[in-house]
């Protein structure tokens, strides 16, 4: 008998919306949203009702038994530090995504659009590996300054799923093998995934490492100050500078890596300067998680959309690859990974947390 899922992912003008059957996809949809209709809410969780339109109007054109729908699984959002694994969609993680309590980010829908359609449906509700996966040590905590701790942001859901097919590959589970794990898209986490827990990672968004197409990673201390204190910008502007400005974006005017390969290929020398500085912090961050796992780990995987540049590997390869083997997996598999813990929650080998 069948055992159907609806997979929900939030994008920021989109909604990735698919129907599974097991691991077998049977439908899926990117729901395009209106960017200036989106932009009149302040509070991403207002856009609720919005986009709930057009996703039940996919819903609505779709042949397929209800009865037979079992659990409906959502992308995590930013929320309080979490042990990996899944979680029941609870009241109190609703409020929390719902106020924007630790993030004002698409992927609050996530929850919120999951336990409506789990209502609809009578069945469970879900998220996994959200991205405030949290397996810090005490001492990744420490950032050298008592007022800044540290923090685990990552994406835990891509990297994971990668990681837990390689781990397949050599007849093992996540947890009985480490990676040094590099999520390659508009943000770069570069992660020290020991035996399935992260123990360490740059935080790709507000953190350290890399810079990324439009973020701009780690700064020097001297230089921020400045530009805190240059009248040039309010907390709010120098946030959005750094975590959506920054980067490709800043110094090319492109943060599409495609268009960046163009700009070298027709022998665009500032293009290629920034093109290999990327890959140069990149394969930087590489060697910090090394470091932290003290070199005991099976490979350096490199997933994300920027993985498929094959340039782009090359020459992160070339600084890293006398560290161990480097495996490319490129591109994101989330709908996959998220249909995948519903499938472990359905067969008994998982089973909910509660947040």
């Amino acid at each position: 008998m069948a055992e159907l899922m609806f997979i929900i992912n939030p994008g920021s003008t989109s909604t990735k919306a698919a129907l599974f059957d097991g691991n077998r996809q049977l439908a899926e949809e990117t729901v395009r949203h209106d960017a200036n209709e989106l932009g009149k809410f302040d509070n991403v969780a207002d856009q609720f009702d919005y986009r709930m339109q057009a996703i039940n109007a996919w819903i609505d054109s779709l042949d397929y038994d209800a009865n037979q729908v079992k659990a409906i699984v959502g992308r995590g959002a930013p929320l309080r530090p979490l042990e990996g694994g899944s979680y029941e969609i609870t009241e109190q993680l609703l409020e929390d995504v719902r106020t924007a309590k630790y993030s004002n980010h698409a992927s609050n829908l996530g929850s919120i659009i999951a336990h409506h359609l789990g209502e609809r449906f009578g069945v469970p509700s879900m998220i996994s590996d959200p991205i405030t996966v949290d397996n810090f040590t005490d001492i990744a905590r420490v950032s050298g300054v008592p007022e800044i701790q540290r923090k685990c942001r990552v994406h835990a859901l891509n990297i994971k799923e990668v990681c837990r097919r390689e781990a397949a590959k050599l007849g093992k589970k996540l947890d009985e093998v480490s990676f040094v794990a590099v999520h390659m898209g508009g943000g770069v986490s570069v992660a020290a995934l020991k035996r399935g827990l992260v123990v360490d990672v740059n935080d790709a968004l507000l953190g350290m490492g890399p810079f990324s197409p439009d973020r701009s990673g780690a700064l020097p201390i001297g230089g921020v100050v400045k530009l805190c204190f240059s009248g040039e910008y309010t907390e709010k502007e120098l946030t959005a500078k750094f975590s959506k400005k920054s980067g490709l974006v800043a110094y090319l005017g492109q943060a599409d890596l495609r268009e960046v390969e163009k700009m070298i290929d027709s022998g665009d020398k500032k293009a290629l300067l920034y093109f290999n500085a990327m890959a140069y912090q990149i394969a930087k961050e590489i060697g910090v998680a090394a470091t932290v796992l003290a070199g005991e780990f099976e490979s350096i995987v490199l997933t994300g959309g920027m993985a498929h540049s094959k340039k782009l590997v090359a020459e992160i390869s070339k600084y890293v690859s006398f560290l161990g083997k480097v495996t490319v997996v490129p591109g994101e598999f989330e709908m996959e990974a998220l249909a995948a813990a519903g499938i472990r929650f359905l067969s008994g080998q998982e089973q909910l947390k509660k947040y």
